[in-house]
Order: C-alpha cells, then sequence, then structure tokens
C-alpha cells in the first residue's frame, strides 16, 4: 500500500449487499490506515446507552441535560468495552490522534472528564469498539466489492442524523443506494 492509497479520514459506506449484521448499512469513519491495516468508528449505529448512563457508571457529574441525552454509538464489534471519542480539534487529551486538520480521536478516559464538566470539546461523538482489519483484508474487500470509500464529511459525522448517514454518505458520491443492485459485478 503507498502513501496516496490510504483511506484515512474516509467513510467507508457498506454497499447493499453487505449480509455482516455488524457493518449491514453502515458508514464507518476510518481514522487509520497502512500496512498495519484499518481502524474505524461506525458513525451511525446508536446504542440505547446515554452519555450520562456512561457519565453515571464512571462516577462522573453530567453537565448539562443536552450532553447526558447524547446517543454512545456502536462503533464496532471490536473492544466494545473500550471507549473512543471523534471530536473536532481542540484540547489536550492523553491519548489523543490527530487525523486530519479538523478531527481527532481520543481513547483516554481524561476527555470524558472533561466533558462531565463542561470542558470538553464542543461537538464529539463518543462509541464503544471500534472496526478493525489486519493488513490487506480491507483492500481485499474493497476488491469484493463490499465497500464504497468517499472523503469523509464532517457534517455527516457531527450533524446529520445517525438513520440518515447511510444515505447521505451515498449521496457524496452522486448515488442514490436504495437504487444499488444486490449482484456486484467486475468489469
Amino acid at each position: 500500500m503507498s502513501g496516496g492509497d490510504s483511506l484515512t479520514n474516509q467513510f467507508l459506506i457498506a454497499m447493499p449487499a453487505m449480509t455482516d449484521t455488524n457493518f449491514f448499512q453502515t458508514v464507518t469513519y476510518i481514522w487509520e490506515h497502512n500496512a498495519d491495516g484499518a481502524l474505524g468508528i461506525v458513525i451511525n449505529r446508536p446504542l440505547q446507552m446515554k452519555l450520562a448512563e456512561v457519565f453515571e457508571q464512571l462516577k462522573m457529574p453530567t453537565p448539562t441535560e443536552s450532553v447526558g441525552r447524547q446517543s454512545v454509538l456502536q462503533g464496532g464489534p471490536v473492544q466494545t468495552d473500550r471507549g473512543f471519542v471523534l471530536h473536532h480539534i481542540g484540547g489536550n487529551w492523553e491519548h489523543t490522534r490527530q487525523i486530519s486538520s479538523r478531527i481527532q480521536v481520543t481513547t483516554s478516559p481524561d476527555i470524558l472528564d472533561a466533558m462531565a464538566r463542561g470542558n470538553g470539546p464542543d461537538t464529539a461523538l463518543v462509541a464503544l469498539g471500534y472496526a478493525g482489519w489486519a493488513p490487506g483484508q480491507l483492500e481485499t474487500e474493497l476488491a469484493q466489492n463490499a465497500w464504497l470509500t468517499v472523503p469523509a464529511d464532517e457534517k455527516i459525522i457531527f450533524d446529520t442524523p445517525f438513520e440518515q448517514r447511510w444515505h447521505a454518505a451515498g449521496r457524496l458520491l452522486g448515488i442514490d443506494l436504495g437504487t444499488i443492485s444486490l449482484t456486484a459485478g467486475h468489469a
């Protein structure tokens, strides 16, 4: 894989024929893709859990009702007990990785503490678990027409309702995902 082939800061859009229940009609934000594999967070699978419950479990205060009502996402099937916060750049947290000029991912609990105290990022998604691919695995799945890719759009990540994100990501490519055939082919 060459540097220009990286899917970091891209969306993986599940094709309509995707049968894996972990990824059916999902949009995954890829935050790392290199020769060692790929890591991403599914951005359109809200859990029944709200952020207030996370703060309560961690014995942290909830600063405002709006923060507490925020849905926690099922970020993927790997390490579902581990938290990931996808957010705009800013703040100084222990385990933060810059993904683009405007987006970071933080995996340390100090960001949740800051959010609970009203000092966290203004815009953030909290997810439990992540999606991961071994070296070459994602490239194989792409060759098998399991995914579409497109550069990530912050409005879809942070502003679009969860249930609209899959179709909105498809529209970035000029595609209505509801009209794509379930049969894949190669030209």
